[in-house]
């Protein structure tokens, strides 16, 4: 059976699913001897040039991995030399591997990097909470000055599983081996920079079990909202695609309003329409084909427009300006479903509050959009709590707010108020250029025109946002991100 790449294990579930698996007659011994070989076998393939093989074992299952890999590197003739940490800790299944070890086993204090080296790091996995000990970060630097190469057993040492924190340093690991799935600081920035190549090895735990417990987070990709995504049918027309709505800003404002209707346009929406103050009018019809244009100057003009018109949906904030004319605005259009992105966030900074009644009040779903600025300006508590992970934080966010909460970043993190989160992790680093965001809000709120569930619209906004920046490749502007938009849609036959 293929492995579903979109699971993702907290610690607490590896643990949980760990115990289930014995619970049902599975051996801890038997996964540790498995992980174990796994580890090796990922040593041999990777690293066939290392002169000298360092095996770092720590006091847990994650060391009682490495005494495995040991004793299977050194029966193929390798060079290994075996260091451990917390030796008088060690329990259970790890310690029987210990006692199986054919190597002597000496202090991590004892080890002495060389370029050379291959080190199998089996120290302390995904399931660190605390700041490394003192001589583990000694060593840890040493390694980084020799540059050697390292293999990471779960997790490199220093990085937590469930948030991607450092625990004050961390190895960085050319490869990385985890087991079953991976965990979400395989993908939450800055542990993403640490793992090297994630590889997932299968050790023999039942895949209902794995199912079972893996629940509270997943992987961001079409299996989480294709169910929900838009069918174009042979009776399709214009109007059964939805008419979104985008407000801009004053004349010389204009860019971040079109940016994110073109994208709209190309993301699905049947119908996109730019509302523009009255000295825009020109600027925007002169630069918008298929997109239409209307002068919109006031709260009553936004009313009157959505009484004479069907708009299914609305962005608002890119480019528009900070201030009262867009919080008007926004009492009128969170009839509507929405994405609330840029000068909208930050038009609330004082009064967040406001902003969350007022869709609470009407019932409309709707999707906010901050980077980590933004999102400090509608969230200052959970931004300043150093204790809130990325997932925890967006979780909260999205509860307090009502909203679906699109925490973007290389990490991007997808939160409904329910609880459901999604990590998303095909964004290529030029993903981040002006204009960009402009460019997701479009594609969001044409998700919600076309129908979709916010949530899920937001989920696949954001994966098919960095699929367009894939095949936009590096140097790509914020109207060549648009453009790609077809290109990434493609990836979704046969949809």
């Amino acid at each position: 059976m293929l492995r579903d790449e979109t699971i993702l294990f907290t610690t607490e579930e590896a643990a949980a699913a760990d115990a289930d698996s014995v619970g049902r007659g599975i051996e801890i011994a038997a996964l540790m001897e498995r992980a174990g070989y796994a580890v090796a076998a990922s040593a041999l393939r990777h690293f066939p040039e290392a002169r000298k093989i360092a095996v770092l074992c720590g006091p847990g299952n994650n060391g009682g991995d490495g005494y495995v890999a040991t004793k299977v590197l050194a029966s193929h003739g390798c060079n290994v030399a075996v260091f451990s940490w917390g030796r008088s800790s060690v329990e259970g299944a790890a310690r029987d591997a210990r006692e199986r070890c054919p190597l002597p086993i000496e202090p991590i204090s004892a080890y002495a990097p060389e370029r050379d080296d291959l080190v199998i790091d089996a120290l302390f996995g995904a399931g660190l909470t605390r700041p490394l000990p003192e001589p583990v970060q000694t060593l840890i630097e040493a390694v980084k000055r020799a540059d050697a190469s390292v293999l990471a057993v779960d997790l490199p040492t220093g990085i937590c599983g469930n948030q991607g924190r450092m625990r004050g340093a961390a190895f960085d690991a050319d490869v990385t081996v985890t087991f079953e799935a991976r965990k979400p600081g395989h993908l939450l920035m800055p542990g993403r920079a640490f793992c090297g190549t994630v590889e997932v090895a299968s050790i023999g735990m039942p895949r209902r079990i794995v199912e079972q417990h893996a629940r509270s987070v997943s992987v961001n990709n079409p299996k989480a909202w294709q169910i929900e995504y838009p069918l174009i049918e042979a009776n399709t027309h214009k109007y059964r695609r939805g008419h979104l709505a985008v407000f801009s800003g004053g004349r010389s404002h204009t860019g971040a309003a079109r940016l994110a209707a073109a994208a709209g346009l190309h993301a699905g929406a049947g119908l996109v329409t730019v509302g523009v103050p009255p000295d825009a009018l020109d600027v925007a019809a002169a630069s918008l084909t298929a997109v239409m244009v209307r002068s919109v100057s006031s709260r009553l003009d936004v009313e009157q427009w959505l009484s004479e018109a069907k708009i299914h949906a609305c962005v608002i904030g890119p480019g528009f300006g900070v201030g009262e004319t867009i919080r008007d605005y926004i009492e009128v259009l969170a009839a509507k479903p929405c994405v609330i992105d840029a000068d909208a966030i930050t038009s609330f900074s004082s009064n967040p509050g406001q902003l969350f009644a007022t869709f609470k009040n009407i019932g409309s779903p709707y999707i906010l959009t901050p980077h980590e600025g933004e999102f400090a300006r509608l969230f200052p508590d959970l931004a300043r709590n150093d204790s809130l992970g990325k997932i925890e934080r967006a979780r909260l966010a999205a509860a307090r707010s009502g909203a679906v909460v699109i925490d973007k970043g290389p990490d991007t993190v997808i939160a409904a108020p329910d609880g459901r989160c999604l990590i998303n992790e095909n964004a290529p680093p030029w993903l981040a250029t002006a204009g960009s965001g402009d460019v997701l809000a479009g594609i969001a709120g044409a998700h919600l025109a076309q129908g979709m569930p916010a949530y899920e619209a937001a989920a696949a906004a954001v994966w098919l946002h960095a699929q367009a920046a894939q095949h936009a490749k590096r140097g790509m502007t914020a109207e060549d991100l648009v453009t790609a938009i077809p290109s990434a849609l493609e990836s979704l036959n046969p949809l």
